[in-house]
């Protein structure tokens, strides 16, 4: 007898079934009814996610239960005019796929969803075949088959869509038509000024490098102390997250981009299977480049999970991280999606901290981001440093932010995102280097807000000077290219946003590069107007800019040192208070990524320079 379901673990025969067949015990089967009970969750994605069933098995069940036979989809030579009668979105979201055709002119149909009459129906009419055989296979298989089979397809588009979409908004091209033509008028312009009045077009580039200095550093400190006003503030509270009941809860996607990464997907494993949350409801896809068989074996080597899944993404270019999310993207069935690196270890209730700040925020709340701060951070120097920064720029800069009404850059990781605004933004730019912030201001520019929410996720500190410098370079490289491209339309953009948020684009997005390659200049004018008599000085630089020059110094650098320090206030790290005194040392090494990322930015701008992980000698300790 064929059992006409279209949700298998809806008919009490299915279960009657696998118990029947010896594939789960009584008490697995109440068990897995007692969880759909509580989530809502099937009961195949029950005793799937909670490794009770495999899934050879259940296909094998599930053909049993349907009436038809099951296919190893990954044996199956299919044919391809078949296949392209459409496209690989529509097979991933209603779980069929069409095989080959028969001698006797028979389609064969692979389902991992049911065969209810309606839905052979929908089959036919969509293939435009009257005579079909469906059979049985698993929606991983399908979601396989289909990365196999439009691999160049889902490439193209995970690098080009939204530059087909809107041109403007994509960093595929560097300088536009008019930025090139203004670029190339302004240096002629530039330097034949500077032929014939050299002394005055020294000064001039500094005072200007000194206004932007200064108004750069300014709104940084204002907005921070705005949002210190947060410092003991809960955002989103314990009791909120304990009122949360798993069977309302969103299904979730959590993406993992790695790269040439096997020496720590170990730990990656480990730290994302500390989340609290259904594992019924939760998919974890580890995205891996389809050359990186090193990595790919390494998690295999680690035995994840079943809910654990490895995307492997088709060779193509630019090859970068958002190019990968991309793909990602193009498979993800959540709700609800979050980025996580490698080594990040979130707090274990983040995801259910995201779902009350998605529910509260409304549906123009498109994405809220978690902090991120580093369990190394007493290493040496430079993951003081880094601590320290990020402790003022994630606890007090994006509180600020976001108290502010104002366009939030986003971090390259613990960002939490509704998957369907996702989509309608286009995904991420695979043509720029900060994929992160840009989205961040084009999520702004599409009146969507970008929230915060009271979570950490920790990571592993940059311990060498070196990868600080390639990672920085390609961060600053990212923000000059997010600024191209929302330069490209300035109005547009302010009628969108208001003049009030694009001015703080401007100072945070633009101003960010612009004062740090003012850091080298200022730091060596001073030096000479401290150590040179001033009478050699005086007839190159006159009084007022050496006064400005040091007034900047002085007062950027106090300014920076005392956000440094706010930093471990809020997280009671009062032994890395003192090490913001080396803040113009760390500013130094800024200087120069920024130099490397303008460089890079004119000779190859779409390069993703890989920052290595796994450098530290510090082991982080389980709460």
């Amino acid at each position: 007898m064929t059992i006409e379901v279209e949700r298998t673990d809806e008919s009490e025969a299915f279960a009657a079934l696998l118990l029947s067949s010896g594939l789960v015990t009584e008490q697995t089967l109440e068990f897995a009814r007692a969880v759909k009970s509580r989530t809502g969750a099937r009961i195949d994605e029950v005793l799937i996610s909670q490794g009770l069933l495999d899934t050879e098995s259940l296909l094998i069940a599930e053909a049993e239960a349907w009436g038809i036979l099951p296919v190893d989809l990954p044996e199956v030579k299919f044919d391809d005019e078949l296949v392209r009668r459409q496209s690989g979105q529509t097979y991933l979201s209603e779980n069929w796929m069409p095989l080959r055709r028969a001698a006797d002119g028979t389609v064969y149909v692979a389902t991992s969803r049911g065969v209810a009459p309606e839905r052979i129906a929908r089959i036919r009419s969509a293939l435009g075949e009257e005579r079909i055989r469906m059979v049985a296979t698993t929606s991983w298989d399908i979601k396989n088959a289909v990365l196999r089979l439009f691999r160049n397809e889902i490439a193209d588009d995970a690098a080009n869509e939204l530059w087909r979409q809107n041109p403007a908004m994509s960093a595929r091209i560097t300088f536009s038509r008019g930025q090139k033509v203004a670029g190339i008028v302004s240096a002629i312009v530039l330097v034949a000024l500077a032929v014939i009045w050299p002394v005055q077009v020294a000064i001039g580039l500094l005072t200007a490098m000194s206004l932007i200095f200064l108004a750069g550093t300014s709104f940084k400190f204002l907005v921070a102390m705005r949002g210190a006003r947060y410092d003991v503030v809960e955002r989103v509270s314990a009791a909120e997250v304990d009122a949360l009941q798993d069977v309302d809860l969103p299904r979730y996607t959590v993406l993992v981009p790695v790269f040439r990464e096997a020496n720590i997907v170990g730990q990656l494993i480990r730290n994302l299977g500390g989340l609290d949350y259904p594992t019924e409801k939760l998919e974890v896809l580890i995205l891996i480049e389809e050359e990186d068989d090193e990595t790919r074996e390494a998690v295999e080597r680690s035995d994840p999970p079943p809910h654990f899944r490895i995307v492997t993404i088709p060779k193509g270019q630019p090859q970068t991280k958002p190019r990968a999310c991309n793909v990602g993207l193009f498979f993800a069935t959540g709700d609800l999606l979050v980025i996580y690196d490698a080594e990040d270890t979130p707090d274990p209730d983040q995801l259910k901290k995201a779902v009350v700040a998605f529910e509260r925020g409304g549906d123009k709340t498109v994405c809220v981001q978690a902090s991120l701060n580093y369990f190394n951070d007493t290493e040496n120097a430079l993951t003081r440093m880094f601590t320290l920064e990020y402790s003022y720029w994630f606890d007090y800069m994006l509180a600020g932010l976001d108290l502010g009404d104002l366009p939030i850059p986003l971090g390259g990781t613990s960002n939490h995102f509704r998957t369907s605004a996702l989509v309608e933004l286009g995904g991420w730019d695979p043509y720029n280097v900060t994929e992160d912030a840009d989205l961040g201001i084009r999520a702004s520019a599409l009146g969507y807000r970008v929230g915060v929410i009271n979570s950490t996720t920790m990571e592993e500190a940059n311990t060498s000077i070196p990868n600080f410098v390639r990672q920085r370079s390609r961060w600053i490289k990212g923000y000059m290219q997010t600024t191209l491209v929302h330069a490209r339309q300035p109005m547009a953009i302010i009628r969108e946003i208001g003049l009030r948020r694009f001015l703080a684009f401007v100072l945070l997005i633009a101003g960010t590069p612009l004062t740090f390659l003012g850091v080298i200049p200022f730091y060596t004018i001073t030096a000479i107007t401290l150590f040179l008599p001033m009478e050699w000085v005086q007839p190159f630089f006159p009084l007022w800019l050496i006064w400005l020059t040091l007034l900047n110094f002085v007062i950027g650098n106090v300014i920076m040192i005392y956000l440094s320090m706010m930093g471990p206030y809020k997280r009671g790290t009062f032994h890395l208070v003192l090490w913001a005194l080396l803040n113009p040392v760390y500013w130094l090494l800024h200087s120069v990524a920024s130099y490397k990322a303008l460089w890079q930015l004119l000779t190859k701008p779409h390069y993703w320079e890989k920052t290595e992980h796994g450098l530290t000698t510090h082991v982080q300790h389980a709460d």
